[in-house]
């Protein structure tokens, strides 16, 4: 029997949110290790930084290319089944990588087996979950869980790093193949597809809410399909671009790049670790103040804010690394924190907004571009590391890519001069009406509908 939203002290989407930010945390264990790992890689086996930058930019491409086809397992065949598969491929990466005795053996591993895994999650997971089981405060929710891998780069870097220094770089990837285990159990358990598999509403629903269709067909064609629409329009161009630029100045850059950049300036490899890890801290305060602004400011407004905010912070770096931490370090440590993935929840709204009900496929294909550009930002700084002995250059390079970022998100067009098709009735927000505008056949003076 279901219940009403207002039936339950806490609404069962809650619940599902919890699990769902568990989850993404345990994923997130990967994302702290790259960073931490590659200098003891390089001691160990005399690997250069761009051998290691090699299997971390297959892993950052496959974490964005599988995510829109994730999506599209998930809402084809449900989350209780994709997401516990992925935390087994994460494990199975992270556990075998341990026999790695050459740089493919780690491309194979940290590169192919996990960026499957987290790719299969990722935030397009989030964006799946927000979507289905919440109608008012999405924003929220989603800066709620994107935060969960803030929070997991939180718990496991500093982990990472003394196992590495005490036990060897082996025990730290084998503490993120039993955190993805420990999450497996959860899932199977507390993890819900639809609610209405849990006899209730979404959080927030109107009384007269009923269950969307569920999908059928191929997923994958289902995935190509959504990606040939939003490709004709102009927003999903300028949404993947910004969120491409996001994603090298992120976790390819900073997160790949910068313990070992301190590192060049003198700084002890923990102490960089921390400020990365304190990144993470901010991270999680400022994801969260971004989708509840979300909620209630123009999404784009907020892109070009924070694009902008984190251009001045890329320009300056350069200037602040030393051998030790010193207060305008931990300006931009705090700053740049806040700003990390604050870009998320306006991203994610932005697709929902415009392309209606495929907007967490769409979102998968535009966090793709975010992984395209992560992928191609750890590999071009490993290289101009490796051919000047700095990375000067590759931060002034995405301090200048912000900027470009920051005009795009302002340029953004969520309305529709001239509508192809007549106003629907009320119901979808006017973006998805616009969506809805541009997939529907034109028709001709005669009436027929145009090829």
């Amino acid at each position: 029997m279901r219940t009403t939203p207002g039936a339950r002290a806490i609404h069962p989407a809650w619940a599902i949110a919890a699990v769902a930010f568990l989850a993404l945390i345990a994923a997130a264990g990967f994302r702290a290790a790259p960073g931490a790992l590659m200098l003891p890689l390089e001691e160990e086996f005399g690997w250069s930084r761009g051998d290691v930058s090699a299997s971390v930019t297959v892993n950052l491409l496959l974490y964005g290319l599988t995510a829109p086809f994730a999506a599209a397992l998930m809402a084809r065949f449900g989350m209780r089944r994709v997401i516990p598969a992925a935390l087994l491929l994460v494990a199975a990466g992270a556990g075998l990588s341990t026999l790695a005795t050459a740089p493919w053996m780690l491309v194979a591993t940290w590169g192919l087996l996990i960026g499957l895994g987290t790719g299969s999650m990722a935030l397009a997971f989030a964006a799946t979950v927000a979507d289905r089981w919440f109608v008012r405060s999405r924003g929220l929710v989603i800066g709620i869980l994107t935060a969960g891998g803030a929070a997991g780069q939180l718990v496991f870097l500093p982990l990472v790093v003394w196992l590495a220094g005490a036990h060897g770089w082996r025990s730290a990837t084998l503490l993120i193949a039993a955190a993805a285990l420990a999450v497996v159990p959860l899932v199977l358990l507390l993890l819900r597809d639809h609610p209405q598999d849990a006899g209730t509403t979404p959080y927030g629903a109107p009384a007269d809410w009923t269950p969307p269709p569920r999908a059928v067909g191929n997923p994958a064609r289902t995935a190509l399909t959504t990606l040939a629409r939003a490709a004709r329009t102009r927003t999903f161009w300028a949404l993947a671009a910004g969120f491409a630029i996001c994603g090298a100045t992120t976790n390819g850059l900073v997160g790949t790049h910068f313990i070992p950049s301190a590192h060049d300036h003198g700084m002890p490899q923990t102490t960089a670790a921390g400020l990365l890890a304190l990144v993470g801290i901010f991270d999680i305060v400022g994801t969260v103040a971004s989708g509840w602004l979300t909620d209630r400011v123009d999404p784009r407004i907020l892109l070009a804010v924070y694009y902008s905010g984190r251009g001045v912070g890329l320009a300056v770096l350069p200037f602040l690394l030393s051998e030790s931490v010193h207060p305008p370090m931990i300006v931009f440590i705090v700053i740049y924190g806040l700003d990390w993935v604050a870009t998320v929840p306006p991203t994610v709204a932005l697709c929902r907004e415009v392309f209606g009900a495929d907007g967490p496929v769409v979102f998968g294909w535009v966090f793709a571009a975010h992984q395209i550009g992560a992928a191609v930002a750890a590999a071009v700084a490993g290289i101009v590391r490796d051919g000047t002995g700095e990375y000067t250059l590759a931060w002034f390079g995405a301090a200048g890519l912000c900027a470009v970022a920051a005009l795009l998100s302002w340029m953004i067009r969520t309305r529709s001069p001239e509508p192809s098709v007549p106003a629907q009735p009320a119901g979808p927000s006017r973006r998805s009406r616009i969506w809805a505008s541009t997939t529907q056949p034109r028709r001709s003076s005669g009436g027929d509908a145009e090829p």
